[in-house]
């Protein structure tokens, strides 16, 4: 393990949330088909691992200095996807569309960080996404997407997550995306 990866670890990340006011519709779903449902609220994972704890003053600061040059993004929730992991596993997902922000901001974030590509380095790299559960295959992105109603906000800030072990994540603080 290089220097850089070990000032890394599984109790932080760096998320986006929606506004809790919008949390139950995805909450509902959760709770019938994600087991992670207890450790995180909604949210979409831009680097993670990520600092430690005692990093989180300094790395909010290299944060905010990665977003500076990126206003807020629009955000609409309306499509669910999945992720096949194998022929029994997949993870079932809403889209942040458009995704071209989320790209651009991913990529600033890991000239800031570049040990944290822990969610590039699947195929086709990173790609945004809230997660809302487990399932086989297609079949559950399948059953939710009729009568979905769009979720649609403005994402203003980042927030920096930690956990104690076996706890939930919370927000340890936020950072503001830059005025653009």
């Amino acid at each position: 393990m290089d220097a850089a990866s070990s000032h890394k670890t599984f109790l932080t990340a760096l998320v986006a949330i929606p506004p809790e006011e919008l949390w139950e519709p995805i909450q509902v779903i959760r709770r019938a088909h994600d087991r992670h449902v207890r450790d995180w609220m909604p949210h979409l994972t831009l680097l993670y691992p990520f600092r430690l704890p005692e990093e989180f003053e300094a790395a909010a600061g290299q944060v905010a200095a990665a977003v500076a040059g990126l206003g807020p993004i629009p955000v609409r929730l309306a499509t669910f996807r999945f992720f096949q992991h194998n022929p029994r596993s997949a993870t079932t997902w809403l889209d942040p569309e458009p995704g071209e922000p989320w790209m651009r901001l991913h990529a600033a974030l890991l000239a800031a960080f570049p040990d944290c590509t822990e969610a590039s380095v699947h195929e086709g790299g990173f790609r945004p996404h809230l997660s809302v559960g487990q399932a086989r295959g297609p079949e559950l992105a399948a059953r939710l997407q009729p009568g979905w109603p769009p979720l649609a906000f403005e994402c203003r800030e980042l927030a920096l997550l930690r956990r104690e072990a076996g706890a939930p994540f919370a927000v340890d603080r936020t950072v503001a995306l830059g005025k653009g």
